[in-house]
Parts: structure tokens; sequence; C-alpha cells
């Protein structure tokens, strides 16, 4: 589907019709005023250029930017940082002597340069960064405009000269104009309570209504508002034509080959400057659009659509332009509901130009000061006088004083940067105000398993204290470093291992990645060793933390030296860091040999000192059996309950953890152990996986050979189902243990 018949698809009536008209009479004349301020900068008579210039801006723009643009009620037309960008240019020009056509080239030339830069930021998805700018920024960016808003309408609301500042206005009393106070006050009162009246016909228009029937009511007794020529209280006429935007159209491209290419070159810093504050500018009033409709726009299909838009408009010799807040918020207020409103508005602008323009030409002044005043208004969030009644968010109120106070003072593109900036620095606080430092245990609290052969699991709790674990979370960057070296520090010194586990860390800066070398470096220098576990190659900040730290030299790219182990190991997970630390630890221990003669029943401890009789009989019940290094005793959903003893060998146990393909190892039992207790006792399917890790023999105790046997040995079978409690319960204890310190 086309972009106009997806458009015209989408179009809502009366909503878009009244909000592109509101917002045709708020966009026409302002668009008139800052081509006027461009042009006559030039030269006075240039000053007809500059209204034609800026009609034919507000009208393209109109037409273009919503059509291909993804905003709904955003009016693009053109606004003040154009007018104070390319007035300054012109001035600049006149005071180099350029001749005043040369200059009007330009001007169109930079306008077209400029169009293309937005177009290219578009392409390069540069526009997405407006989604990181905090909702602080964004409520002060739209309490400062509102203010702005207010504060530019002031002297025409009161009748003062239009150069005149707000407060100079506001302090002069003597100065005000009764009647443009009156016309003001009616429409801004109709503006506030028509809502609460009816909402079949928007606030804005029965406003305007307003103002002009108090102008009207005013001029029966004072002939002189009757007259057009020479009247400051309305607008006045256009000195548009049809031949006159024919004229400018073909004179100005005919002209086009005269520019040279160092020209057009020389213009490409002031087009890029302009391209920075018409983009910002149009996704500021976005954003506020996004803030007041619940909605979210496509920055970067905006961004080509203004540029083309720009192009277009500088192509027939129009003003440049952006998404302009108070156009927009009229057209808001008025029940515009889609981007139709835009393109209404567009050809309402061509069409009151060259139909309508005596009967606009009539519209008071105050009328349209007082519109804006209501839009400037609706506009301040008052949300955030919320902050203050937490010392949490104190802060956060004072980033959106400080915005409002530099829009005010400063400008808007001053304003949105430091409250970015300052928003920066509260994030950075808040990140050093918590610990990145989850849990700290050592590895005689943990293990790898839930248990392993009662020799290894006392040497462990006896030495496990020269392996300390930290668990780290949040971000590690250069205002945590400092304090997690801190802590790390005195263990570098003292202990054999360093286990870092990553899994609960955002991302990591150069800055900790330094930090993570010197640490390496003292535990080197000890002969010691750093363990990382968790070292993803997907970090929620997109980073690959895995070629990030082979980058900063922390994991060694090639193969170790020979005789050189490495100082840096990597682990999948922390269970096998540590599983890896207690084989260091329990290294001198006397593993089992795989030829010693396999463990009879009078061998193992559980069954010493019964009669040989009674030994005879659980012989005879249970089943010898023999497994390969590899080979499945059983899997995850058998059926069998069986209970195994181990007589020579050892065997792994495993199972899958929950939604993931990966395998936990839960515990290794060995020679003279038991295992699958747990099904054996509760007769239900197998919930983990036993595998011989080494060759194995074992005898098997089916459930009901041992039924049988506990008809006749009651005193044995009791004995056995002792043996078996009692291990089961160490084992949960062990477990409860570490769940416990998890959850501490």
């Amino acid at each position: 589907m086309n972009p106009v018949a997806s458009v015209l698809q989408r179009f809502k009536i009366p909503g878009d019709f009244w909000g592109g008209f509101a917002s045709m009479l708020v966009a026409l004349p302002s668009s008139v005023a800052f081509g006027v301020t461009v042009y006559s900068a030039i030269s006075p008579q240039y000053a007809v250029f500059g209204a034609l210039a800026g009609i034919l801006g507000a009208t393209v723009l109109g037409l273009i930017a919503p059509t291909f643009g993804g905003t709904d009620r955003l009016i693009s037309a053109p606004c003040a940082p154009a007018a104070a960008v390319l007035s300054a240019f012109a001035i600049a020009l006149v005071q180099q002597g350029a001749n005043p056509s040369t200059i009007v080239l330009l001007l169109t030339v930079m306008g077209m340069l400029t169009g293309m830069i937005q177009m290219f930021i578009g392409f390069m998805g540069a526009g997405r960064l407006i989604r990181y700018i905090p909702y602080t920024v964004v409520s002060g960016y739209l309490s400062g405009v509102g203010l702005i808003i207010v504060g530019s309408q002031v002297p025409h609301f009161v009748g003062a000269a239009p150069d005149v500042s707000w407060w100079k206005a506001i302090s002069a009393p003597a100065a005000w104009d009764t009647r443009s106070l009156v016309v003001g006050s009616a429409t801004v009162v109709v503006a506030l309570l028509a809502p609460r009246i009816t909402r079949a016909v928007p606030a804005t228009i029965l406003g305007i209504l307003a103002g002009i029937t108090a102008y009207v009511l005013l001029s029966r007794s004072d002939p002189s508002m009757l007259t057009l020529a020479d009247n400051p209280l309305v607008l006045g006429a256009l000195g548009a034509t049809g031949e006159g935007y024919l004229e400018t159209i073909t004179g100005r491209w005919n002209d086009m080959g005269e520019l040279r290419l160092s020209q057009v070159g020389g213009l490409f810093g002031s087009a890029l400057t302009l391209a920075a504050l018409l983009s910002i500018d149009t996704l500021k009033t976005c954003v506020v659009i996004d803030q007041m409709t619940r909605t979210r726009h496509e920055p970067n299909r905006e961004l080509f659509a203004q540029g083309l838009a720009n192009i277009a408009s500088s192509a027939v010799g129009g003003m440049p332009g952006a998404g302009t807040m108070g156009a927009s918020m009229v057209n808001l207020s008025s029940g515009a509901k889609t981007r139709v409103s835009g393109v209404i508005e567009g050809a309402l602008t061509l069409l009151a130009a060259l139909v309508l323009s005596q009967f606009i030409a009539w519209i008071p002044v105050a009328t349209l000061a007082g519109i804006l005043i209501v839009v400037g208004l609706r506009m301040i969030d008052t949300k955030p006088l919320r902050f203050l009644d937490s010392r949490a968010t104190a802060f956060d109120f004072a980033v959106v004083v400080v915005v409002i106070a530099c829009a005010l003072t400063v400008g808007l593109i001053a304003a949105s940067a430091t409250g970015v900036a300052l928003s920066i620095l509260l994030f950075v606080r808040e990140q050093v105000g918590g610990s990145v430092v989850r849990h700290k245990t050592f590895v005689s609290q943990r293990s790898s398993t839930w248990y392993r052969p009662e020799a290894e699991m006392r040497l462990i709790a006896q030495e496990g204290d020269k392996a300390v674990i930290f668990e780290l979370q949040g971000s590690l960057f250069f205002g945590t470093t400092y304090e997690l070296f801190t802590l790390l520090e005195p263990e570098l010194k003292s202990r054999d291992y360093v286990i870092l586990d990553l899994r609960r860390v955002q991302s990591v800066d150069i800055t900790a990645a330094n930090m993570l070398n010197n640490a390496r470096d003292m535990l080197r220098a000890r002969g010691k060793q750093l363990l990382l576990c968790h070292v993803r190659e997907q970090l929620p900040n997109g980073r690959n933390l895995v070629e990030f730290l082979r980058q900063t030299g922390l994991i060694e790219s090639g193969p170790p030296a020979v005789h050189a182990p490495p100082t840096v190991r990597v682990f999948k997970d922390l269970p096998a860091a540590i599983e890896w630390v207690e084989d260091q630890i329990v290294g001198d221990i006397e593993r089992p040999n795989a030829n010693e003669a396999p463990l009879t029943l009078q061998d193992m401890e559980m069954f010493n000192g019964h009669k040989d009789e009674t030994i005879a009989d659980l012989e005879a019940s249970l089943q010898q059996r023999s497994y390969r290094a590899g080979e499945t005793i059983y899997a995850i959903g058998d059926q069998v309950p069986e209970l195994f003893l181990i007589r020579r060998g050892e065997v792994r146990i495993t199972a899958p953890i929950a939604a993931s393909r990966q395998v936990h190892h839960i515990a290794t039992y060995g020679r003279g152990d038991f295992f699958g207790g747990m099904s054996f006792l509760d007769e239900h399917v197998r919930s983990e996986n036993a595998v011989a890790q080494t060759d194995i023999d074992l005898f098997a105790l089916p459930l009901e050979q041992y039924e049988l046997l506990s008809e006749n040995h009651k005193r044995l079978s009791l004995l056995l189902m002792t043996a078996i409690s009692r291990t089961l319960a160490q084992r949960l204890r062990h477990a409860d243990g570490e769940r416990t310190l998890l959850h501490a």
C-alpha cells in the first residue's frame, strides 16, 4: 500500500479536520513571521519573499512530512531554530557584501543540504537514540516549552509591541491595550471552560470564535478596529498571490546554475548544525506527543520524512522546518487522531493563503496568543511536584527544574543536553550507591555436588576457605570499580583461588576490565589463580563479554604455555568452577584403583557386625551388575525402583536444568556408597540420570526383593532402611544449608 493510500485509510473525521484547521491557524501566521524574519535580514525589500517562503514551507512540510512520516498528530512547519540559524547566516553574508540574490540561492541550497543530512541520519538509524532520553528531561523540556510559549505570547496578549520581552510587557501596564486584553481573555476563558460543557466542537475552535466575536463587539464602539491597514490588533494581509508563488519558484531555479561548487561546500557546516537542531526539535515534539497520547513514534522514519519534506520545501523556495510543538499541541487538543491532520494542515495552509487570505487577515492577534497560552499552560507537567515527597526523588525534581531553567535562559537544545548529563550523573550515583557484590562465600560453605565421598567432604570442609566466591551483580564500570577492588584486595593477598561469578552482571566497561587485570596480576605474583564463570557471549547491553575480555587481555586468546598453567580460568557456571577447585583440594587423596577388588557386603561399613547367615540371605536377594565407563545405569523416567550399592568405581548423577538443555551435575558416589534411594523409598519414577564415570561393579536390590527380605529379617531390613534414611538426611541437610546461604 502506498503512503497516500495508507494515510487516507486512517482518516478520522471530524477530529483530524478540526485539528488540521486549528493548527493551520497557528502554523500559518508563525510561518509567515519566521520567513519574514529571515529574508528581511537580507533587505527590507525581501520581506515579501519571506512571507511567501513561510507559506510555501508550511504547505510543503504539511503535505509531505506526515505522508511519509509515522507520527500521528505531528504538525511540521517552519520553526524558530530554522529562523534563528538562517537569519544569522543571512546577516553574516550581508556583512560580507554578498549579493542579495546570491544569498537567497544559498539559503535555498542550505535548506536542501539540511534535508539530505536528515535523511541520512534517519537512514543510519541514529534517530533511535531519542528513546534513551529520561522522563525528567522530557518533563522539564515539556514544561520549559510551555513556559516559553506562554512568555512569547504575553506581549501579543496585552497588546504591547511585538518586539518587547514578556517581563517588560508585564511590568508596563500603561502600554497595555484594553482591546487586546478583552479579546485574549475571552479566548482563554472559553478555551479553558469549553471541554467541561461540550466536546462536540474542539475547545480551540470555540476559543478562536469567542475571540473573533469579542473583537466584532468591541469594533462597534471603535470604528478604527474595522480598518485592516496598519491595524496591529489583527494579522493583516499576507500579500500572497498565485503569480507570486510561480515567479518565486521559477526565478529561484533559473539562478541555481550561477552557484559555484565551493560556495555549496561551504554551506555544509551550517547545514549540519541546522539538521541537528531540526532533528532534535522534531523528535522532542514526537516524544512529548508520545507522553501525552501513550503512543510510540518511529524516530528514524520520521527523520527520513522530515528530511524529504525539507528538500522539497527548499526546492520550491520555502522555509525548512520541523515538527513544531505549538501547532502539534493545538492539533492534539483540537481532537486530531492521526497524521492525516498534518496533511490537512498543509492543504488548508495553501488554500488559506490563496483563497482565504482576507478572512485570515481579520483574525485577532490576541486570539491566537490566547490559544497558545492555553496550550502552553496545558503542556506544563505538574507530576514532578510529587518527587518532593521523598528524599529519594528530590534530585530527580532538581533535574526537571534545571532543564526548565536552561530552556528559559539558554535554549532548548542546551536544556536537553544539560538534563541528559544530569540524568547520567544521577544514574552513576545510583549505581555507585548499590553494591556490586551479591554474595561472598567460600568453597567450604558451598559444593559443586550434593555429595562426595566422606573423606573428600572432610578435606573440603577443612581446606575450602582457600577459595573465595564473589557473586557479582549490576554494572561493573568506573563508578563501581573502586568499591569492588576494595572488597577483592584482601582476598587476592590471602586466598589460593578467587572465583568471580558474572551471571548477574549487566555490563562491563574498560575501567572494570583493567581492574580485573590488576587482580589477575596480584594472584599471578603469588602463583595463584583467578576463576571466572558465566562469562557470556551476549550481555544485556549487546556486548560480547568473552570477546571483550580477550581484547582487554584478561582471557588468553592463544594456547597456554607448556609449563605455566593459566592464571585465569573460565568455566561455564559456578558449580563447574567449584568442582574444579574441589578437585584441586582433594587431589592428594588416593583415588580408587580401577584394578582394585570389588567390595563384598561384609566390607561395607553399614553391614559391619551382622551375622554371616544374615548377610548371606541379603546377598541372595541382590543382583550383581557391571557397567562400562559412560554407560547409563538408569535414566529420567525409569520406573523400576532399585537401590544400588557400589562395590567398585564411581557413578555420576546428573539432571537437566529446567527449560534448558544443559545438564547439572548433582553428585558423584564412589566405592562403598549407595544411590537410587529416593525412588526406592517413594516408588516414583527416576528424576535424574545415573551414568558410570568409571568401570563399575554394583549390588542392585529391587524393591520386591527387599519386601521379601523384610518378612524374614525384620532387624536387617530396619537397619538397612535406617542407614539409607540417615545418609539421605545428611545429604538433604547439606542441600538445605546451601539453599539458605544462597537466599541470605
